[in-house]
């Protein structure tokens, strides 16, 4: 008698009304095929949440690539400057 009204008292009458109102509107056979779908939905949602951060982390990646990419791309642009500088300096030395 304890452990019941321990549980009752777990769970909230308000869950006990919910469980009722399924009960009723579908039946004892029909809660198994509710079930099954809500499981398949479940499965669903988390293989698209696992595609989509997956999708993001590779958008990541790359966006990053790119950074680093653009970043030495300007350092090579500022040594072939430099280089041209002091080439030009020397060359007018000489002459």
């Amino acid at each position: 008698m304890n452990t019941t009204l321990l549980f009752l008292n777990a769970i909230g009458p308000e869950m006990i009304l919910v469980f009722f109102a399924i009960l009723l509107l579908f039946g004892g056979k029909k809660i198994p095929e509710l079930m099954r779908g809500i499981g398949k939905g479940i499965r669903e949602f988390n293989t698209a949440k696992g595609s989509l951060e997956q999708e993001l982390k590779e958008g990541m990646k790359e966006e990053e690539q790119r950074e680093r990419d653009a970043r030495e791309l300007r350092e090579l642009r500022e040594r072939e400057a430099r280089r041209q500088k002091e080439e030009s300096f020397i060359t007018r030395d000489n002459d």
